[in-house]
């Protein structure tokens, strides 16, 4: 019996989504044995400095990638949003599953909205992107850094350092976790990151057997499109953690059409630029540079220049 070793990060929310990936495949070929191996990446050993000082999504896997460029695992799990939009030279995503909600939650502690929470109230989150659209909304707010794994951010919460939370939906869905969330934040509100709620399945470019074998058991072309517009807006402005971007595409159902919207914002939230754009879900990479190109002009590249 053939065995694939699918390689992915320790922590809690990491295995799930590996285990469940190992599902899908095995449902397809119940003959090829699957191992996961756990690998510990820089970004889950330090756990206290924020993510843009880290150096950015690479952070998550670098080390799982040089295991996939070295042969010691055939395959491996991320959070799109982790991946870097330029791959290492030799590997390639896979399979991109459907994805689950792309949303962002908010997790106060009293069950309070985020028009509900008290002037100067300290919201919990990492991510550029987040706080400067809740600044945009709530300039009151006072937002703290929060790292880990989302076990360790709840703790956080319930011990008091913040009073509100950001979180991705489909984490804390895939987790068990959904009935924590207070508010489900609205692409209008709060646009989600690139890859937001999707998995990529990371393999090598020259392992056609693995790549034929993901594309079978867990391909959705919808997201597939959404995610490649996205990163394509991404590429386009050159991002990474480092600055606030932020991109949502979804594909009408049996229209082949794709809606691409996007923003820039200034880190304090009172500067942005919002567009959307909208075409064939073929031209995916095209329609993403093409609003990456429209927002920079419309305001974009002076705000990233600050």
């Amino acid at each position: 019996m053939k065995t694939l070793v699918i390689g992915t990060r320790a922590s809690k929310l990491a295995l799930q989504q590996t285990h469940w990936v190992a599902r899908r495949i095995g449902e397809l070929a119940p003959e090829v044995s699957l191992e996961v191996r756990t690998i510990v990446t820089h970004g889950d050993v330090d756990a206290d400095t924020p993510l843009p000082a880290l150096g950015g999504k690479g952070a998550f896997t670098q080390e799982i990638e040089a295991a996939l460029l070295q042969g010691r695992i055939q395959m491996a799990v991320h959070s799109l949003k982790d991946l870097p939009t330029e791959l290492p030279a030799g590997l390639v995503i896979g399979a991109t599953p459907e994805r689950g909600d792309a949303r962002d939650a908010l997790i106060s502690r009293e069950g309070r909205a985020l028009a509900e929470l008290p002037a100067g109230a300290v919201v919990g989150t990492s991510s550029l992107r987040r706080s400067a659209q809740l600044l945009a909304l709530r300039p009151d707010l006072r937002i703290a850094p929060l790292r880990g794994n989302v076990d360790t951010r709840l703790r956080k919460l319930e011990e008091g350092m913040y009073d509100a939370i950001v979180l991705a939906v489909a984490g804390l869905a895939r987790l068990g976790l959904a009935g924590r969330i207070t508010e489900h934040l609205a692409p209008e509100v709060m646009l989600p990151a690139p890859g937001q709620g999707a998995l990529a399945v990371e393999a090598r470019a020259d392992d056609g057997e693995t790549l034929a074998l993901l594309a079978a058991a867990l391909e959705h072309p919808a997201t597939r499109a959404a995610v490649t517009a996205e990163r394509a807006l991404l590429t386009a402005l050159g991002g990474g953690c480092h600055l606030p971007i932020a991109a949502y595409g979804e594909v009408a159902p049996g229209t082949g059409v794709l809606r691409l919207r996007g923003l820039i914002a200034a880190a304090d939230g009172r500067r942005s630029v919002r567009g959307e754009i909208g075409g064939p879900a073929a031209d995916a990479a095209r329609l993403g540079a093409a609003l990456a190109e429209e927002l920079l002009g419309r305001g974009g590249r002076e705000i990233m220049a600050q």
